[in-house]
């Protein structure tokens, strides 16, 4: 029965993580898929997270092989980092008429299914995230049974296997909220640009302390003070563009 509770205790504490992961994986999402028409936004989230499911099953078995690969994490910050000045520097420096001819020449590689890509292998790069916080998490479990499963034990598993699965569920009906939300104040897609450049240098901070990096201590990025600056800088970011995008909306429609 302590067994019981304590795998139920961690396994709330883990759908909890999952939904804080999800918050911010869910901003980016729905940065990518807002310039689809509506009717593709809701079908582009459940390809690209039925993908990123598929991978994050898969991935469960192969945790302690990818745990090595720091890469994955340096390429996936790279590539928020990149789309994120890209388009703040697109929304701020160029002139209306450029970005209108930009946006015509960019179409093609913005597609449906396109856009379906960008979403999966955004969430390559969090879905390691998202394991290896899980994995510190279910290791402290009691052993049940000596059977494992990819290096790990098989209830430590099986928490860490519905953890993340609570957390799809979660990311995906998020974005869908995010993404209705950009479209009924465009003035906040600055601020959300700046929320996935911030996420992006959140995955700069994991590849950092990686092992085989070294370069910031291992612990760093899920240390209090890191969550405290992660999460401060966040909402910080989340409120001013909110209540700027507020202010522009109600001078619009008073015609000011």
């Amino acid at each position: 029965m302590e067994i019981f509770l304590e795998y139920a205790w961690v396994l709330v504490v883990l759908i909890v993580l999952e939904g804080l992961l999800a918050a911010d994986n869910a901003v980016v999402m729905a940065v990518m898929v807002k310039h689809l028409p509506k009717d593709q936004q809701k079908k582009a989230l459940f390809y690209g997270l039925l993908g990123a499911f598929i991978f994050r099953f898969v991935a469960l078995f192969l945790i302690t092989v990818l745990v090595n690969y720091w890469q994955i994490q340096a390429v996936g910050a790279l590539y928020l980092l990149f789309i994120s000045i890209k388009n703040i520097y697109e929304q701020k420096f160029k002139k209306e008429e450029e970005e209108e001819e930009a946006e015509e020449k960019s179409q093609k590689g913005k597609g449906f299914w396109a856009t379906v890509a960008k979403v999966e292998f955004a969430d390559i790069a969090f879905a390691v995230d998202s394991m290896l916080a899980a994995v510190a998490i279910a290791v402290t479990l009691p052993e049940v049974g000596d059977f494992h499963i990819g290096g790990i034990n098989a209830g430590q598993f099986a928490v860490m296997f519905f953890g993340g699965i609570i957390g799809m569920i979660l990311m995906r009906f998020a974005a869908q909220w995010f993404v209705k939300i950009l479209n009924d104040y465009p003035d906040l897609e600055t601020a959300a640009f700046l929320i996935v450049g911030w996420v992006g240098v959140k995955l700069v901070v994991l590849t950092l302390s990686h092992d085989k990096v070294g370069v910031l201590p291992h612990d760093f990025p899920h240390s209090a003070t890191w969550e405290i600056i992660f999460w401060g800088v966040l909402l910080a970011i989340a409120l001013g563009g909110w209540f700027t995008s507020v202010a522009k909306k109600k001078k619009h429609a008073t015609g000011e």
